[in-house]
């Protein structure tokens, strides 16, 4: 995997860092810079822009904002789309801050209230907060997904109850530096924090309606979200798988004792159309049962075979460093 050591060498390391992948973000990310830009954070503070594979001139955009911003601005640019939380992951290699916020290119996060969060996890020394909302603007489908995919994290994940992970959210040094160790091609963002993290918590903040563009997340992109929280962080579905397989094969064997004493009293068992049934059904749940099983072996197989979490074509570091671009390995 090329990625670029979480502390680089050259000036002192900010307080605070704010870590954006970008992906069609080019009319928006400018404004998002720029108001980081007019904080004033006690210990300095960075940018970190990682160009997701953008199809738009997002990457120019952002090269552009290494060279005229105020404050220290870096690109990581990345070869192709991997994904959101790959590009994360990619980000905070590279951030250098005691601690950081994430968040996304669309405006949608103000930055008062990332300064909020920054604050509160200083205040009460958390390793992580994250945010809630009192409504979030995105549409229904989208609503919906996130509902599930945290009813699946309250099961799978050892998360505080009622805890809701977001994207948004500020991160300590300690926790970034054991989430940036994770070297498999599927992670999980939320999931690598939950697994240092000791000391959490969530503040309300404004959550506003997207100015332009629409939601970069598709149904497909949802389900493989789920598929990485399932697959990469619980064997509780295969725990599940082989309860139902038990529970199956007393039920069959309960029903045969009953067959059989049926039989031996004279009676013709009846209900052959419901016994094809069952039959159909319990195929269906063997078919299910190795589906789960095949996505271990599957993500087992592709990790084995060493598939990058992410490329990096090149960072570009602040014009302020008067460094020549980085080329990764």
């Amino acid at each position: 995997m090329s990625a670029a050591p979480s502390a680089a060498a050259g000036p002192a390391a900010p307080a605070l860092s704010f870590v954006i992948p970008v992906y069609r973000g080019a009319r928006t990310i400018g404004e998002v810079v720029d108001a980081i830009a007019g904080l004033r954070v006690d210990g300095g503070h960075e940018v970190v822009l990682v160009n997701d594979g953008s199809p738009d001139d997002s990457g120019e955009v952002c090269r552009a904002l290494t060279r005229r911003t105020d404050v220290a601005v870096t690109l990581v640019d990345l070869s192709r789309n991997f994904g959101e939380h790959n590009a994360v992951l990619a980000g905070l290699r590279v951030a250098r801050g005691a601690h950081v916020v994430t968040m996304d290119d669309d405006l949608q996060n103000p930055i008062e209230e990332a300064m909020r969060l920054y604050r509160h996890a200083l205040a009460g020394g958390w390793d992580v907060v994250f945010s809630r909302y009192p409504e979030k603007h995105h549409s229904a489908w989208r609503n919906l997904g996130s509902r599930f995919a945290n009813r699946v994290a309250d099961w799978l994940l050892d998360k505080p109850p009622g805890l809701y992970l977001s994207s948004f959210r500020c991160i300590a040094r300690l926790v970034v530096d054991h989430v940036v160790s994770f070297e498999g091609p599927f992670p999980y963002v939320d999931g690598l924090i939950l697994q240092a993290a000791g000391r959490i918590d969530s503040l309300l903040v404004e959550h506003r309606a997207r100015e332009q563009g629409r939601s970069n997340y598709t149904v497909r992109k949802l389900v493989r979200l789920w598929l990485n929280l399932f697959v990469g962080f619980s064997v509780k579905p295969l725990r599940v798988a082989t309860a139902t397989g038990l529970g199956c094969t007393l039920l069959g064997a309960l029903a045969t004792v009953a067959v059989v004493v049926e039989a031996l009293r004279g009676g013709t068992p009846p209900g052959w159309a419901s016994l094809a049934a069952v039959t159909l059904v319990l195929s269906g749940l063997q078919l299910t049962m190795l589906g789960v099983i095949g996505e271990y072996v599957g993500s087992l197989v592709v990790t084995a075979n060493r598939r990058p979490q992410s490329v990096v074509r090149e960072i570009v570091r602040p014009a302020a460093d008067a460094r020549e671009p980085e080329r990764a390995p």
